[in-house]
């Protein structure tokens, strides 16, 4: 008898003994909780043969964004591809070929077709969302998930990971209702459900709700940190939170802890800790020497320039730091990685560059050029991945740029055009402040 997986889709390869290692791995992944490689490597002992055991590792290790997971993304692909498998594994097969050879759209366009042929399939889901959050497609954030939700059910495993996926999807097209109710019914279904948790923080984010956001990341966060492989992620938007109200010295205590404290050389993690600090810096807010140790960590990545969206990060520690060896060594990587193949090349030129060269300059005290290059990148800066409250940093920069470099009707207009898109931030205040000192 055929072996399925628990939504009754057929899985090559797998016997009883590995289902249960791969269902643990899945759940992980849409919790983003426990150890799913860990799980997978145990359902391959049991049956090396199992397909999908091998594709959803090669998917963990291709949406990770390290330049060192690449050779295992593409070690999975050719051991899946030569396994005997149905029609809906081998265009998984295809899409993780994709994934591993860098060509993040043509991946997340077939993931697209195959789940409207089979919106049953979790996996394909997952992988297409994540795929949509790191190039930057928010209308597919949404519309992937909200195209399957009509055949899923509570009664079926991981219906809470499709409405934090939706959720999550729903804030970044600006629908934040809908997206706070659906990711507190997913946290309600599932309450380990990391991903749905930090829907919620990015409304109230995009709100400037910052005691709602406070309350709701305060309440049972064991939920949301235990053996979870997003914390670090979410801590850093509690601290968001904290660095709008002005609270810097809570923002500090956070990183020194769970954001930072344990030193990550996690890229994401990274660029979490250098997104902070980065932030704090724009304030002029000492923080000692943290930058050392970022900018350390971040020294094996200096000549990758495997993700447009990491170099930025990296070049804000490199910049913090002082350490003008590294940021050159950035800066020609990204030359290089122009022109090579692969999706982010376009990552790189469209928006990566400019941006990682505008932090530079704005490292050597040259504003004028900070501001050159960031204000015309601002409408695609998408392009490159993250989410919304992410790419803010590039309007703060810009910002702060505008003011240092003495460009008073700059100043101005960008202080009120944050004030109206955020007119209850108290960030958006003190901007306005600052612009009406400029002018008197």
């Amino acid at each position: 008898m055929p072996i399925t997986d628990n939504l009754g889709l057929s899985l090559s390869g797998a016997s009883a003994a590995s289902l249960e290692p791969y269902h643990e791995a899945l759940r992980g992944l849409q919790c983003f909780i426990g150890d799913p490689i860990a799980a997978l490597d145990r359902a391959l002992s049991s049956d090396p043969d199992f397909v999908m055991a091998h594709v959803l590792k090669g998917y963990l290790y291709g949406l990770s964004t390290e330049r060192a997971a690449q050779p295992i993304t593409q070690g999975c692909f050719e051991a899946a591809r030569a396994l005997p498998a149905t029609g809906r594994e081998r265009r998984h097969v295809a899409a993780l070929g994709e994934l591993s050879a860098g060509r993040w759209h043509q991946a997340s366009a077939m993931l697209e077709d195959l789940t409207i042929d089979e919106p049953r399939d979790a996996l394909a889901l997952q992988a297409g969302h994540q795929i949509d959050f790191f190039t930057g497609n928010a209308r597919m954030l949404r519309d992937r998930i909200a195209r399957a939700l009509p055949v899923w059910d509570e009664t079926m495993p991981g219906y809470h990971a499709m409405l934090g996926m939706h959720a999550f999807g729903l804030e970044e097209t600006a629908d934040y209702a809908r997206a706070e109710a659906q990711g507190r019914r997913a946290v309600e279904l599932e309450p380990r459900d990391g991903w749905a948790q930090h829907a919620v923080a990015h409304v109230m984010e995009m709100q400037c709700r910052q005691r709602d956001g406070i309350a709701w990341m305060r309440t049972n966060t064991d939920n949301w940190t235990k053996d979870s492989f997003l914390q670090v992620h979410n801590w850093w938007h509690l601290a968001l939170y904290h660095f709008e109200l002005g609270e810097a010295d809570e923002v500090l205590s956070l990183y020194d802890g769970p954001i930072f404290g344990a030193q990550s050389t996690i890229a994401l993690n990274m660029v979490d800790a250098s997104a902070l600090l980065w932030r704090l810096h724009l304030g002029d807010v000492d923080v000692g020497n943290r930058w050392a140790v970022v900018a350390a960590n971040w020294e094996p990545h200096a000549g990758s320039a495997n993700y447009a969206f990491n170099d930025a990060h990296a070049m804000m520690a490199f910049v913090g730091a002082n350490r003008s060896d590294l940021a050159r060594r950035l800066l020609a990587a990204q030359d290089a990685a122009i022109g090579e193949e692969g999706d982010n090349a376009a990552f790189t030129r469209d928006v990566g560059q400019p941006v990682t060269r505008a932090m530079f300059a704005f490292g050597e005290g040259d504003y004028g050029e900070t501001v050159r290059l960031l204000k015309p990148i601002r409408g695609i800066a998408h392009r490159f991945g993250g989410s919304h409250a992410q790419r803010d940093v590039i309007d703060l920069t810009l910002i702060e740029a505008a003011f240092r470099a003495g460009n008073q009707a700059l100043s101005a207009a960008l202080a009120a055009e944050r004030r109206d898109a955020r007119p209850d931030s108290p960030l958006s205040q003190l901007f306005a402040r600052r612009a009406g000192l400029v002018a008197a």
